[in-house]
């Protein structure tokens, strides 16, 4: 009887390990089909564009558009911020470029957000490409961030565009974050402020403030408070 006892179980672990390894094995091939499939976009240029490199990120579509002198060049499908980490909507650029290694995938272009340490990287999760997943960063199949990486110089401009945020709180010099975004870009889109959205209230920022606070009446001081947000639409 014991005989019988240890071939069973020995019959049983047997069956474990093939069920595991079968398992193990379909997995790696979704992952591995996702990578090479999902987020491909067909039909596009595999050589490095020529003309002035520009990147234009739209969150809600989940789409990285590389332009060359202003024109579209090539798109990718990429993973965006979730609801409680967005991905910041402004102006930024390419800061510094690295290669890594694990959840960051195998390359890292680096935005000069001022209130966070935010990229356009690979990942090791390449179903989540086309989803909203991430901590904010951008995500990209390894291979598209190792082509990006090639032809996307430090300096890049890359716009981040996306649904708009809850304007609340008091905005006043050396505040920072997607509000002050918001806040900028209205000022730029009624001639009060030149120069790009990057979140940060710099004086220029202030300066702004100050012209649209005296125009519409207001007491000058270059504090966006509740009356001066109404006034900007928000």
């Amino acid at each position: 009887m014991t005989g019988l006892r240890v071939i069973a179980l020995n019959r049983r672990v047997t069956y474990l390990a093939i069920i595991s390894v079968v398992i193990f094995t379909l997995l790696v091939g979704v992952e591995y089909r996702d990578e090479m499939e999902l987020a491909a976009i067909p039909n596009q240029p595999v050589t490095a564009p020529k003309g002035k490199i520009s990147i234009i990120i739209n969150t809600s579509a989940r789409i990285l558009e590389l332009q060359s002198d202003g024109k579209l060049y090539k798109k990718y499908r990429i993973a965006v911020g979730k609801g409680g980490t967005p991905t910041p909507i402004g102006e930024w650029v390419i800061a510094w470029k690295s290669y890594r290694d694990g959840v960051f995938g195998t390359r890292y272009l680096a935005l000069d957000v001022p209130w966070g340490g935010y990229g356009i990287h690979g990942t090791n999760q390449p179903w989540s490409i086309g989803h909203f997943a991430s901590h904010g960063c951008i995500r990209l199949r390894n291979k598209d961030i190792e082509e990006l990486f090639e032809w996307v110089p430090v300096g890049t401009p890359v716009r981040i565009e996306g649904p708009q945020y809850r304007m609340g709180r008091v905005l006043k010099q050396h505040s920072m974050g997607a509000d002050v975004v918001q806040l900028q870009n209205k000022l730029r889109q009624l001639g009060y402020l030149e120069g790009r959205a990057d979140g940060f209230f710099n004086p220029d920022t202030e300066q702004a403030v100050k012209r649209f606070q005296y125009d519409h009446g207001l007491k000058v001081t270059g504090v966006v408070d509740s009356k001066t947000l109404n006034l900007l639409g928000f």
